[in-house]
């Protein structure tokens, strides 16, 4: 939807993410076989640049072309303009795949299956909070439940697995859960 993609532009122009990667990625990517990354919701590209950089071929997409245009231009980085909610992720293609901050369940079993036997997925987005002090999404499907994630993935190896209390990227309190697991 062409809304969409204004939305997103709009967001990333007038809330810029830090340029920063995150934390999740920058300790558990050295468990990942170097080859072909996939980061699903790449915005302005803070972890597709560490990707790269850590020798990565990396598919980084995004559906705001603004957001596109400030990945670098790298022969380690094929930038993808898409619809992530129509999106179908390539079938066996990646060693690594890499979610931060987004949300698309029905891209869970797209994940599984897009990884490469050996293959390490990264997931960190938000969950459902209650409580005062907390940042509230605005639309409740954009965000987990508790263990939801957890559960999205059985069938991989879990190696790391946390929900927990968090300042988002724009000083928020939220919750967010953190999945690091391999594919047989």
């Amino acid at each position: 939807m062409l809304e969409d993609k204004v939305r997103w532009n709009e967001r990333h122009i007038t809330k810029p993410i830090s340029g920063n990667v995150a934390k999740i990625v920058e300790k558990y990517t050295s468990m990942a076989t170097v080859g072909d990354a996939l980061d699903i919701a790449a915005g302005v590209g803070r972890n597709t640049h560490f990707l790269a950089e850590k020798g990565f071929m990396v598919d980084a997409i995004d559906y705001s072309d603004y957001a596109l245009s400030q990945i670098k231009n790298m022969a380690t980085i094929n930038k993808i303009e898409a619809d992530l909610d129509t999106y179908k992720i390539k079938f066996n293609a990646y060693n690594l795949i890499v979610n931060c901050n987004f949300l698309e369940r029905r891209h869970f079993p797209q994940i599984k299956e897009a990884l490469k036997e050996g293959g390490l997925l990264i997931y960190e987005t938000f969950i459902v909070t209650h409580g005062e002090g907390y940042h509230q999404p605005s639309n409740l499907d954009f965000v987990l439940r508790k263990n939801e994630l957890l559960h999205a993935f059985i069938g991989l190896n879990i190696i790391y697995y946390e929900e927990r209390d968090e300042v988002n990227l724009q000083g928020e309190k939220v919750k967010v859960a953190s999945l690091v697991a391999r594919k047989a």
